[in-house]
């Protein structure tokens, strides 16, 4: 199948999808090959550990979060950024409300069918 989203994606004009307890994001962009995703935690919101397949890094733009990868956690905050290699698990617990934007190769096609 072959995705690709609008060239301008206004924020605020798009509603959140909640993902989670304490978690719900916004799709900011993407094609086959790439995706910029907004993510916004409440304090104590809990990206559970998993892994996939696609390249990942991500900014904190705002907020403090205890982030594990693989076997190393750090915490990390506003202005901080993280790279996940594929097929290492990972995980993030929100300290602090926040907001991280992940960046994935390729598309997470799993997202696309929410």
């Amino acid at each position: 199948m072959k995705y690709e989203s609008e060239i301008f994606n206004i924020a605020d004009d798009m509603e959140w999808e909640s993902v989670a307890p304490g978690m719900k994001r916004k799709i900011l962009g993407y094609n086959d090959e790439i995706m910029l995703v907004k993510v916004h935690f409440d304090k104590g919101g809990i990206g559970v550990r998993h892994k996939h397949r696609h390249s990942q890094t991500t900014y904190v733009e705002s907020g403090k979060f205890e982030v594990t990868v693989g076997e190393n956690t750090k915490i990390l905050k506003g202005g901080d950024g993280f790279y996940i290699p594929p097929n290492i698990e990972h995980g993030a617990v929100c300290l602090e409300d926040g907001i991280l934007i992940d960046v994935f190769s390729p598309i997470r096609e799993d997202f696309m069918e929410n």
